[in-house]
């Protein structure tokens, strides 16, 4: 059975993205998921100066780990500012310490969502952009608008069109694993 990993880019027990993500990965025929919890790999601010003082902290090898032990990966990215959020940022810099080719060239689900209508298209962007330079290999992407609006636990999602156009995104991220 393929595994992949699934996350929500954010540490907030309550995140959309995570329930977003875990939602897509469950949608994919024939895998396990493992959901990353970003609270489990809690580490200090990344700095030049911590690194070269005391190392790189033990929770960025096991998210490397996680990611490498992988047949896929199923990320949302949650949006703070237009940007990543701090939590995934931290995690991103220090496992990028460990191996700059983070994401191992496994098959990636990019996706993300919000509340608002904009559904954290610029984070999305960004992350398209960033992703591929370390090693991710992006065979899917789809950004979910207005959340609450458009996706219900039971049904998925709810509007017609957006569905259609989620639905091929998965073909091809099932495809491709």
């Amino acid at each position: 059975m393929k595994k992949l990993v699934v996350s929500g880019a954010s540490n907030s027990r309550q995140s959309i993205n995570r329930k977003w993500a875990q939602y897509v990965a469950s949608q994919v025929p024939g895998v396990q998921s493992n959901v990353l919890d970003l609270n489990y790999f809690e580490m200090p601010i990344y700095s030049v100066d911590r690194e070269n003082g005391g190392g790189i902290p033990d929770q960025a090898g096991k998210f490397l780990q996680e990611i490498k032990s992988s047949d896929g990966v199923v990320i949302s990215m949650a949006e703070h500012n237009g940007s990543y959020t701090a939590a995934f940022k931290n995690i991103f810099d220090w496992v990028s310490r460990l191996e700059y080719r983070l994401w191992s060239d496994k098959p990636m689900f990019l996706l993300s969502t919000s509340p608002g209508a904009r559904g954290a298209s610029t984070v999305f962007e960004l992350a398209k952009v960033t992703f591929p330079r370390l090693g991710a290999n992006i065979t899917a992407s789809f950004s979910l608008p207005s959340f609450n609006e458009n996706f219900s636990p039971d049904k998925g999602i709810t509007d017609p069109v957006l569905n259609q156009q989620f639905l091929e995104q998965l073909r091809l991220f099932t495809q491709s694993l």
